[in-house]
């Protein structure tokens, strides 16, 4: 008889091969007898619970397989068999359950989806046959409730309200999204989505969110249960509410996929490695082909393109693999290209939305700035090149439009591209000779193309030397409204990228207010579409560059209004073009300051000499900013920082930024921009952006802070964000204003919590306020003062003071004697704090310069009583310190100096200052420096 548990293992498979299952049986139970090690004591109970099976003792085999279950927790063998056991013992909800995990551990195991379908469809019919729909569920009463209500037709709406609410609370957490998930919740949510009532899809597609959501496995079984076409099915329809769900839905998932959610696993279940290639190929094929789809809605569209620009690019260009941008290049280029390529007043345009084609345009965007070299980008532009090639055809004016359409397309994309595209072989006479054409459509499509190419600098001398004759005449025979405030934008983007006013110039004769007014009332008219209104707007960026411009526009609350509604539409170019006539109106924009030597010398020589506008002065633009703000910009500007950042673009934050600052200018205005989200709108302005654009907002949030209650303007734990901003602004390179209001919003804050002065030390702002306390610029020596007064409460600002080998003390008490009396105060502060909070620095005060004691007495002296009673608060932290130090001051004229205050009579003004006095002659008794006169 043998006595290897593996030999015997061998043997009893070699018998179960042979369908000897007595024998096999009989070899698995000696083993398990024998057998000491864990591992293959699951495997032979595990074979040993096959051969009950064949048996057909299913009981035996269902406790088996429990036995290497127990042991191993995701034996997918062992879970199986017990499934199989359980079921045929009429236990089919536990048979259920542990088919449910073999299929969360193998998803594409074709075996067990069928086994999920059977028994699924087996309760079903169980439940059914006893008139109810109460499911059997092991574990929570409470979602076999919520199940009930909502398939319950007759249910009251209240009620499947309430319980569509309490599942998708349920299922964002862990706890319960794995009750419902084992017990066939997944199936059960399916139904509520084929029920097509939109409140149930709603509930269903956001409790399927909160179960993905940070968890792989169960979000890689959801997605093959669910299917991707069933998902990229529900993401087309033509219903806002339930497509942005079933987006996010598939946005969790595919997060999961790539990694970026927090696996939880209970029990002894492993993590679970699991190929997340295929599927995530897989769910960018779909997201593809919904592009080109005419079943998909406009809304469909866009959030395909939304997921498509969130998960293909690198985030991190640092991180080598761009596989996916080639994939998709390789594979679904020509697809947004088609989508670029579309026009929306052909018959057979596909679906759209008004931000479909330019967020088409931004994904082409970020594409190309995810390529990696030359032949990555060489390969991209010849795909573009040949698709655009392949719509030229001169007997088919339809189809050569659209080819423009794509170029115009790319041009709103990435910029090198296009402009290598505009050099195709007639190209750029297409586009001029279209904008000829008797069709409207025509001269539509050729406006908006010369529009987008303008702003290449290459070629814009030829598009105004051929371009503005043409767009002239559009603009006065057309009756058609979209088609005049295109060629009205182009004329004024022309005469921009020319670096000219040519074509106004030449057009309007000097009078740009006649075509200000004309794009207002465009903008006012809400029987134009809004893509048509956008146009007036960008119209309005260039337009405002004028003075006379500017002040009708500010004066106008209608178009006031309606520009703000338009930038709320999350829209590239409207955010951009609103932005610069906002920074135009508050004059926020650089200007050269002009030399009066240089002015004097190119007058002599009869140059031109531009001259400010008179409603460019500072008057005029204080009056506009008042009305604008009384009309809201404020809100406006708030609501487009929150756009997508792949619509606000680092240059649209620049100039919102500038807007902010501008706006802030007048401390009166301050609590307004507050109360309408202006402080929470600049935060991200002030860390994301451009360089100018993150000092701007920076400095606007320095007044902001320099002035305003830190917990009503940055509620919560947003004021801890403003701190780095502030601290960005204490550098040499920025001017002395910004550096000046930096340390009054650090001053505030620093008042207001020892958590807030932490905060400020590890921004490392304290070398920088340091160094401003010894500047010679009165100001900042006095801001940089008051905010070290506040911060020396905190500890780890004192050691810094205790430490060997500074200065600090010595130039603090320096400043003691200084003549401004605002830096004496702020400086005897600080140094009556320190004093009392660390005794060494009472006897290291009298070493750090001879001076020290003759500005003690002055400072108990003064004639200010702010800086007396410090001062002598000081004498007192010394004369506590020690009874040697205490000596010394008495033996000095501050005995004098303290007698005299002391014997003042009591007077509410100035009790303060008179009890210290006592208190420092009542220490000097206690020592038996001096004696009571009584006793004298």
């Amino acid at each position: 008889q043998m006595e290897d548990p593996i030999q015997l293992k061998e043997e009893g498979n070699k018998y179960f091969q042979a369908s000897d299952y007595e024998k096999a049986l009989q070899n698995y139970t000696q083993a398990i007898k024998l057998n000491k090690d864990k591992e293959l004591q699951a495997v032979l109970y595990r074979n040993r619970a096959a051969c009950f099976l064949k048996k057909e003792e299913y009981a035996k085999a269902a406790s088996d397989a429990s036995r290497a279950i127990d042991i191993n927790a995701s034996d997918i063998k062992a879970l199986y068999r017990r499934s199989q056991a359980l079921e045929k013992l009429g236990k089919l909800d536990q048979a259920f359950k542990d088919a449910q995990k073999c299929a969360t551990l193998e998803p594409r195991n074709k075996n067990f989806q069928e086994t999920l379908r059977r028994l699924g469809a087996n309760i079903q019919e169980k439940v059914n046959a006893r008139g109810t729909l109460r499911i059997q569920f092991s574990t929570d009463s409470r979602v076999q409730k919520m199940f009930e209500i909502l398939l319950d037709e007759n249910s009251d709406k209240e009620k499947r309200e309430k319980a569509a609410n309490n599942l998708i609370v349920l299922g964002r957490e862990e706890a319960g999204a794995e009750r419902i998930f084992q017990n066939n919740g997944v199936n059960l949510l399916l139904q509520l989505i084929e029920t097509k009532n939109p409140e149930l899809i709603l509930a269903a597609v956001r409790t399927l969110s909160g179960m993905c959501t940070g968890h792989k496995a169960r979000a890689t079984a959801i997605l093959h249960y669910l299917g991707i076409d069933s998902i990229c099915m529900w993401m087309s329809v033509d219903n806002e509410e339930i497509s942005l769900a079933v987006c996010n839905l598939l946005q969790t998932i595919t997060d999961c996929l790539l990694g970026q959610g927090k696996e939880e696993h209970h029990g002894k279940e492993e993590a679970l490695v699991l190929d997340t290639k295929k599927d995530l190929r897989m769910i960018t094929m779909r997201l593809l082909d919904m592009l080109v789809s005419k079943k998909v809605s406009g809304q469909g569209r866009d959030r395909a393109l939304n997921l498509l620009n969130k998960n293909i690019p690198r985030k991190d260009l640092k991180d080598h693999d761009n596989s996916r941008s080639i994939f998709v290049i390789d594979n679904g280029l020509k697809k947004i290209l088609k989508v670029v390529g579309q026009i929306p007043e052909m018959p057979d345009c596909l679906p759209l939305t008004e931000n479909t084609q330019l967020t088409a345009s931004v994904l082409l965007n970020k594409l190309y700035d995810d390529l990696r070299c030359d032949p990555e980008r060489d390969n991209y532009r010849v795909i573009c090149e040949e698709y655009i090639k392949s719509k030229i055809d001169p007997q088919d004016m339809d189809k050569t439009l659209h080819a423009v359409q794509i170029v115009s397309g790319v041009l709103q994309g990435p910029f090198d591209l296009g402009n290598k595209l505009l050099g195709m072989k007639g190209v750029m006479e297409m586009m001029v000779a279209l904008c000829g054409s008797e069709r409207e459509i025509d001269q539509l499509v050729a406006v908006e193309a010369l529009i987008h190419a303008s702003t290449k600098l290459s070629r814009a001398t030829f598009i105004i030397t051929n371009g503005v004759t043409l767009l002239k005449e559009i603009y006065k025979k057309t009756k058609n409204e979209k088609i005049k405030i295109r060629a009205l934008v182009g004329l004024c983007k022309l005469g921009s990228a020319g670096g000219t006013d040519y074509g106004l110039r030449q057009f309007a004769e000097g009078s740009t207010e006649k075509l200000a007014k004309q794009c207002r009332k465009w903008l006012c008219n809400n029987s134009i579409d809004a893509r048509t209104r956008k146009w007036a707007v960008e119209g309005l960026s260039y337009l405002t560059l004028d003075a006379d411009v500017k002040d009708d526009f500010v004066e106008d609350e209608p178009a006031l209004k309606a520009m703000f509604d338009l930038a709320k539409a999350s829209d590239k170019t409207i955010l951009y073009s609103v932005a610069s006539a906002l920074v135009n109106c508050t004059n926020s924009y650089d200007t050269k300051e002009l030399v009066p030597e240089l002015v004097q010398l190119a007058k002599f020589s009869k140059q031109h000499v531009p001259e400010e506008h008179p409603k460019d002065k500072k008057d005029f633009v204080v009056k506009r900013v008042k009305r604008l703000l009384k009309a809201g910009v404020v809100s406006a500007l708030a609501c487009m920082v929150k756009a997508d950042s792949a619509i606000l673009t680092d240059q649209s934050k620049e100039l919102i930024a500038r807007v902010f600052l501008a706006l802030c200018e007048d401390p009166k205005d301050r609590g307004t921009i507050v109360a309408q989200g202006g402080g929470k709108a600049l935060i991200p302005l002030a860390v994301e952006g451009t360089d100018v654009g993150k000092i701007k907002a920076s400095h606007a949030l320095a007044k902001i802070a320099a002035i305003s209650n830190p917990d009503i303007a940055f509620p919560g734990e947003r004021v801890y964000e403003v701190v780095r901003p502030l601290v960005s602004l204490l550098n040499t390179e920025r001017d002395g204003l910004q550096n000046y209001e930096a340390l009054l919003g650090l001053t505030n804050f620093s008042g207001r919590s020892d958590k807030l002065r932490l905060k400020i030390v590890k921004e490392k702002a304290l070398p920088d306020i340091e160094n401003y306390m010894f500047e010679n610029h009165d100001q900042l020596r006095q801001a940089a003062t008051e905010c070290m007064c506040n911060l020396v409460v905190n500890k780890e600002v004192q050691e810094r003071w205790v430490a060997d080998g500074n200065d600090r003390l010595k130039l603090v008490v320096l400043l003691c004697g200084e003549d401004d009396e605002k830096v004496q105060v702020a400086a005897a502060g600080a140094l009556a704090m320190l004093t009392a909070a660390q005794k060494k620095l009472c006897s290291k005060m009298t070493q750090v310069t001879t001076q020290w004691l003759e500005i003690l007495q002055r400072l108990c002296l003064h004639d200010n009583m702010e800086v007396q009673h410090r001062g002598l608060v000081i004498a007192f932290n010394l004369i506590s310190a020690d009874k040697e130090l205490a000596k010394k001051l008495v033996e000095s004229e501050l005995l004098e100096i303290l007698t005299y205050v002391g014997k003042q009579e009591d007077h509410p003004k100035k009790q303060h200052i008179i009890s210290v006095a006592r208190d420092c002659l009542t220490k000097c008794m206690d020592y038996e420096l001096i004696k009571p006169l009584s006793q004298a």
